[in-house]
């Protein structure tokens, strides 16, 4: 049966990978802060991002997921050394180490995948994203050199969204206007949810994606690409 591990597992995008990957072998999760309404069907260990434990790991893990992050929307003068290093620790550190720690079972297997999370924002400028564009860019690097290091064995890709429906983003989404203008703003009209991400996810973590790797896969209705 299929491993899968997936940090930050609880709520959002993580909470829809877990739903669809118990379809596909064993899920372990973490959560932090959200202990209530937690998927069924998976194994579910406490887990700090910045304090981490890793002796639960599975002896061998087919797909690993980090997904802890922030969308910190400040002006550039306003963010200052200590807020970049613990964005940075929490959105890259966080997952350097945990792929590191997973290394040894993630090479037991015949089709080992990785998927991390960049954003919309990386490729394309807007205004107050600094702060997560520096750290996703990093991420996007990341990728890239590990899907060159790992291979043939272990395939290492990820996933930019743009604006998805998930507490992440409440405080941009919380009124009708909100919701408006920022659907209106994606050439499709609408914004992302959480099942939209999951879909590409599945496709990275399982068999069906065996031939994709390095890749920055946009899944974000078509902003990064379409000029509306």
């Amino acid at each position: 049966m299929k491993q899968f591990v997936i940090i930050g597992g609880s709520s959002g995008i993580g909470k829809s990978i877990a739903k669809k990957l118990k379809n596909q072998g064993e899920v372990s999760a973490t959560y932090f802060q959200n202990q209530e309404d937690l998927e069924d069907g998976v194994n579910w260990q406490f887990f700090d991002a910045l304090n981490p434990n890793y002796d639960w790991l599975p002896d061998q893990i087919d797909g690993l997921v980090y997904c802890p992050g922030a969308i910190n929307l400040k002006p550039f003068k306003r963010i200052d050394r200590k807020t970049l290093i613990e964005d940075f620790n929490l959105q890259v550190g966080g997952a350097y180490e945990t792929i590191q720690k997973a290394l040894p079972a993630l090479k037991k297997s015949d089709n080992a995948s990785v998927l991390l999370f960049s954003t919309v924002a990386v490729q394309n400028g807007f205004n107050f994203h600094s702060l997560v564009s520096t750290s996703k860019g990093a991420i996007e690097g990341l990728t890239a050199a590990l899907a060159a290091e790992l291979a043939p064995n272990i395939r290492v890709n990820a996933i930019a969204p743009s604006l998805t429906q998930t507490n992440l983003s409440s405080k941009m989404l919380n009124t009708e206007i909100k919701m408006e203008q920022n659907n209106n703003r994606h050439p499709l009209k609408r914004i992302g949810q959480p099942e939209d991400i999951a879909n590409m996810a599945e496709l990275l973590l399982t068999e069906k994606g065996s031939w994709i790797s390095g890749q920055i896969m946009k899944v974000d209705g078509g902003m990064s690409s379409i000029k509306s």
